[in-house]
């Protein structure tokens, strides 16, 4: 990876971004401490494709509501609570 100060990049702008499309990250700092990347647009759009599984989870209820909606106020059987070691490993799974 490449690295520039923040003035430089100022300077050598077309020249960073050129780095970038050609697939090298350009770090830029301030003071010597990181505070920006540059990176290819290819490599932006891998990063925007990536979906948290709070976004999957919103998503799935939005395009399930009608299914989802048939299931509310249906009362758990007590035999069917989750029991201490299921709870137990859901914990150590989740932190």
């Amino acid at each position: 990876m490449c690295r520039a100060t923040i003035y430089d990049a100022r300077n050598n702008f077309s020249a960073l971004v050129k780095l970038a499309e050609s697939g090298e990250p350009v770090e830029l700092t301030r003071h010597e401490k990181p505070v920006a990347v540059i990176i290819s647009y290819v490599e932006y759009e891998k990063c925007g494709k990536k979906k948290s599984f709070f976004d999957w989870l919103d998503k799935f209820h939005k395009d399930n509501a009608e299914i989802l909606e048939g299931f509310e106020g249906i009362p758990i059987p007590e035999d069917e609570y989750p029991d201490e070691a299921y709870e137990k490993r859901i914990r150590e799974m989740w932190g």
